[in-house]
């Protein structure tokens, strides 16, 4: 992508801030972040020149002024994590339907050529079937997946009626650098690096023996610009088309750590899945063919948690 006026909701988030590191080298943009999540500190590193950074929540801003003249919306804003749905399910569907909406309101009045929205594998729930693919019932077992499977209905509703095209993106656990190892709700890989970094023993929820489509965030970045571009619309599946069990995942970062920390194990959480494998076939479509190496990805993310070091 080159000489585009793009927005980046939630742009200082984890990946928001990958999308903005990338997309700023030959392009203008702008970032829309509250910083309830995301950190100043994700930009700091990238040149500066083309950006323009406006702190504020999808939910109060005047979005339709700020859009004006913009060419496309990454909208990546939103409350993650299952678990913070389950606590707080109010806030969630403020940040996450309300703010979907009133995005592509703007988005609409504005005149903007393609919103690609930020969507989740939660969508599909706990189903049997694997793989994962598009044409799936969605079957939410939280507050979570209810907003997001919410906002990849309102994409489809503004496409139909108001011809905005949109599409969205049904990430499937996505990890990599500048994901935050310290909130309470931190994603499984920056949490067992932290705990494993710091000789205490992560903790697995379940048997451990739970798979998922571990997503380098890269390839996310990738697929956000692919689908801008690309002429096509609706839901697609974003990953990398393998799995990997949780217990699989505590011994390679030992031992790509260098460390023999044993986990300890806890009881399931409420909305947690078993087992996630997306069918990424169809994004095909718009140019989408990750060649992912998960062990040089899981370094690669080591290396950026320890500051340079594995």
């Amino acid at each position: 992508m080159k000489n585009y006026q793009i927005i980046v909701t939630g742009g200082l988030g984890f990946i928001g801030s990958n999308l903005v590191e990338k997309l700023i080298k030959h392009n203008e943009v702008t970032i829309i972040d509250d910083q309830s999540t995301g950190k100043i500190e994700n930009i700091q590193e990238i040149d500066q020149d083309n950006l323009t950074i406006i702190k504020g929540s999808i939910t109060d801003l005047n979005l339709t002024k700020i859009f004006k003249d913009h060419d496309y919306v990454l909208h990546q804003a939103a409350l993650p994590s299952v678990p913070r749905s389950i606590s707080d399910p109010k806030s969630s569907n403020e940040a996450n339907i309300t703010g979907t909406l009133n995005v592509l309101i703007a988005a609409k009045d504005s005149g903007i050529k393609k919103v690609v929205c930020a969507s989740s594998s939660s969508v599909y729930g706990d189903t049997p079937t694997l793989p994962k693919s598009e044409n799936m019932p969605v079957n939410p077992l939280s507050p979570y997946a209810i907003t997001k499977m919410t906002a990849e209905f309102y994409c489809n509703v503004f496409q139909e009626i108001y011809g905005l095209q949109t599409v969205s993106l049904r990430y499937f656990n996505v990890f990599g650098p500048k994901q935050d190892p310290n909130s309470q709700y931190a994603a499984v890989i920056p949490n067992f690096i932290s705990a494993i970094k710091n000789n205490k023993p992560p903790v697995i929820y379940g048997d451990g023996e739970q798979s998922r489509d571990f997503s380098y965030v890269k390839h996310i970045v990738d697929a956000n610009m692919l689908a801008c571009e690309s002429d096509k619309t609706g839901v697609y599946n974003i990953a990398c088309g393998r799995r990997i069990t949780v217990n699989q995942l505590v011994e390679m970062i030992n031992e790509i750590m260098g460390k023999n920390i044993e986990p300890v194990y806890s009881e399931s959480r409420p909305g947690d899945i078993k087992h996630s494998l997306a069918d990424i076939s169809k994004a095909k479509a718009f140019g989408y063919e990750p060649k992912s190496d998960f062990i040089k990805e899981l370094k690669e993310t080591i290396k950026w948690f320890n500051n340079g070091d594995i």
